[in-house]
């Protein structure tokens, strides 16, 4: 085997090399903890080496001591009594779920009062807040109420480990006799002002519900019933604004702006930036939105020199620049399911559309989106099952047609967001609303199959030998030396 190609192409990936050990140095600190003055020796001493010997093994040993200390340092402890009944002054940050016979929703306390000496006191911490059915509650809303925050008893250790590095304390039921006032009413942020938007489109019942859900987060119209089905068929995760939509925006802009011929290439690179940052503020700036914006601006700027090889480069330099910033993202389910996505749509999806390509425009693009849609569900699909325990058999083979309605939904959603005339109201409702009804459609057809999923989830150490073995073969398929075509003078 040729390893010379390879090294070629990693050389060009100087991040790609730099994410592995950093990031390896964050999920080790998930088992023990360190002295400090140990991570500064071991940093100092791995730098020193590996700049004076030029030690490749060095430069590992000190972005791995790196990733250690970075997410040893970023967690902190909660700053609001546990286990204590007491007032505590609550503002919501996103619009509340429903789960049927109680709602949920992640709220930050700004305040708690001491029992005993009855002061207030700042805080910065968030819980998982939960409402039963007769309480309602808005996203942006000030309230006071009295309760006791519990830690999370529920989920695996890694998850109740992923909600202390996030700061979030534990769980606080809130009920009607509980809810002593409420301070504000519910803030026009820019996420409830595109749900209000999006409200005025002439849709109903679910349809209306799943283009709220894609295209502005809001999934309080969402019923239990399509939540199920949604997670039975494999298809849950369209149904929140993460990388995914973001991904569409961008790739449906990067579409539409190529075929301006009369704008020049950085013009059109800095066009589709804006446009997708309008559409994540447009969202009301969701993290995971955000992350993946981050990870869209430095691709766009990597499509400028036309190389998926750059782009890879440029999304591990997000990620890493990402984990930099917080460590405990790399724990994030839609960090993960993004950059999973991302990477298997750049070293598959797009090497795989370049095979495919034939004479015919149309088919091209009918192709991409398949093979697009198929590379990030195959990319994802072990974490799938590794997170949410179900392995959707039927969901590989539909994901990818239902990314392509999703693609009209939240195109046709942010459209809308961005040019709410009265004139385009009833053509984008007719078009969000028929790709929104066949997402649906085909939700509930995959959840009824008999053999359309499985129950089954993949342990974390075989989740990590699929993903190392996916490695391994991209790794293989760059060793090929690439055929060259030498054309002869007649």
């Amino acid at each position: 085997m040729n390893l010379q190609p390879l090294r070629n192409r990693l050389d060009r990936m100087p991040m790609l090399k730099a994410l592995v050990p950093f990031a390896a140095g964050i999920v080790l600190s998930g088992y023990g903890s360190l002295p400090l003055w140990f991570l500064t020796g071991a940093f100092l001493l791995s730098g020193a080496t590996a700049l004076l010997m030029r030690s490749s093994a060095a430069t590992l040993g000190m972005l791995l001591t790196a990733g250690f200390a970075a997410a040893q340092l970023r967690t902190s402890e909660p700053d609001i009594p546990v286990g204590v009944h007491t007032s505590f002054e609550l503002r919501i940050g996103e619009m509340p779920a429903d789960r049927g016979r109680y709602a949920t929703a992640t709220a930050r306390v700004e305040a708690w009062r001491d029992p005993v000496r009855g002061t207030w006191h700042p805080a910065s911490s968030h819980i998982r807040l939960y409402t039963d059915s007769l309480t309602r509650i808005d996203g942006g809303e000030r309230i006071l109420c009295r309760g006791t925050v519990r830690p999370f008893r529920q989920g695996s250790e890694s998850y109740r480990k992923l909600m202390r590095r996030r700061g979030v304390a534990g769980t606080l039921w809130l009920a009607h006799d509980n809810l002593l006032e409420r301070l504000s009413a519910g803030e026009r942020t820019l996420h409830l002002r595109a749900s209000e938007r999006l409200a005025r489109l002439p849709l109903t019942g679910d349809a209306a519900a799943v283009v709220r859900a894609m295209t502005a987060g809001d999934r309080s119209g969402l019923t239990p019933e399509l939540r199920t089905a949604y997670s039975r068929s494999g298809l849950s995760h369209l149904l929140a604004v993460s990388g995914l939509h973001t991904g569409i925006v961008f790739v449906v802009v990067n579409a539409l702006l190529w075929w301006l011929p009369l704008l020049r290439h950085l013009v059109r690179n800095l066009l589709a930036t804006v446009c997708i940052w309008l559409f994540v503020a447009a969202v009301g700036f969701p993290p995971s939105a955000v992350r993946a914006a981050v990870m869209c601006t430095l691709l766009q700027a990597a499509l400028a020199s036309a190389s998926e090889y750059v782009a890879l480069n440029a999304l591990a330099a997000a990620a890493f620049g990402m984990l930099l910033w917080n460590p405990a993202w790399i724990g994030d389910v839609s960090f993960q399911l993004s950059f999973a996505a991302v990477a298997a749509i750049l070293a598959w999806g797009v090497p795989l559309c370049r095979r495919c390509h034939t004479r015919w425009r149309a088919v091209n693009l009918l192709a991409d989106a398949y093979l697009i849609g198929l590379a990030a569900t195959l990319g994802t699909a072990p974490l799938v099952s590794h997170l949410f325990g179900i392995v959707p058999l039927a969901g590989l083979l539909i994901n990818p047609a239902a990314i392509a309605l999703a693609t009209v939904v939240v195109f046709g959603g942010a459209l809308w967001l961005l040019l709410p005339l009265a004139p385009l109201a009833a053509p984008l409702a007719w078009a969000v609303g028929t790709a929104a009804e066949g997402i649906n459609t085909l939700a509930r057809l995959v959840a009824a199959l008999p053999g359309g999923a499985a129950e089954y989830t993949l342990g974390s150490l075989p989740t990590a030998g699929i993903y190392l073995l996916l490695a391994a073969g991209t790794l293989a398929a760059w060793c090929r030396e690439p055929k060259k075509n030498v054309l002869l003078p007649s």
